[in-house]
């Protein structure tokens, strides 16, 4: 964990890339660690009005705890990191997107007269499916062997398509996390109302589950692949 520097000045991104069990922490206090990554911990909880010093806390009692080595994606080879993210995050995303555009489509046409935070919800889950579908397309066709061939041969062209697609992709992270952001605001974190159906229940499980991958997905690519592709 990170020893030698005040936590407060220190981005929140930087402190769960070092130390991912800091996810934990940062999640139950709802604040973002990945497109929020950047911000200080100081900032951070300003903005959410919780006392810093719990997470410092918190945070500290991680250096007393060793470290799952497993998870220590900070150390990992970046094409190594690179295949993980396609082959985890990517796949999961690719096969979870259709039945969550079909599920959010259904119970707003169901259940929209009475509850219309649905129709809001099926709307902005359409729009980041077209945003994921081409983003992901992106990253595995031009940004990430680009990352590899630069890797490989430090290629001047690689490293010009590095700078400017991470530029974009930063961009639609953004997007993306805003879009999720809204959804879990306007359903009270996924809270099913009593008038609420089986595939009601099931949207909703859903995607709860797919915004917790989404955050550690940005996560991987926002605050440890992209800072060291540009660090090439």
């Amino acid at each position: 964990m990170l020893k030698n520097k005040e936590y407060n000045e220190i981005a929140i991104g930087e402190i769960v890339a070092t130390d991912f069990r800091a996810a934990e922490i940062f999640k139950n206090a709802g604040i973002d660690f990945c497109c929020g990554g950047k911000k200080s911990l100081n900032n951070a909880c300003s903005e959410k009005s919780i006392d810093h010093s719990v997470l410092v806390k918190q945070l500290k009692e991680l250096e007393n705890v060793p470290i799952n080595q497993v998870q220590n994606y900070n150390d990992w080879e970046l094409s190594f990191l690179i295949d993980y993210i396609v082959n985890t995050h990517h796949k999961y995303v690719l096969k979870t997107l259709p039945e969550l555009v079909f599920y959010t489509q259904k119970i707003a046409s169901v259940h929209g007269s009475h509850h219309q935070e649905l129709i809001v919800v099926a709307d902005l889950f359409q729009k980041i499916n077209a945003e994921l579908l081409q983003h992901l397309k992106k990253e595995e066709e031009v940004l990430f062997p680009s990352i590899k061939e630069v890797i490989k041969n430090s290629s001047a062209m690689a490293k010009a398509t590095i700078i400017s697609e991470i530029s974009r992709m930063s961009s639609e992270h953004e997007f993306a996390g805003g879009a999720m952001d809204k959804i879990n605001e306007i359903t009270s974190n996924y809270l099913v109302p009593e008038d609420g159906c089986n595939t009601y229940n099931v949207a909703f499980k859903l995607l709860h589950q797919f915004e917790d991958d989404l955050h550690v997905h940005v996560h991987l690519e926002n605050n440890i692949l992209y800072p060291k592709a540009l660090a090439l």
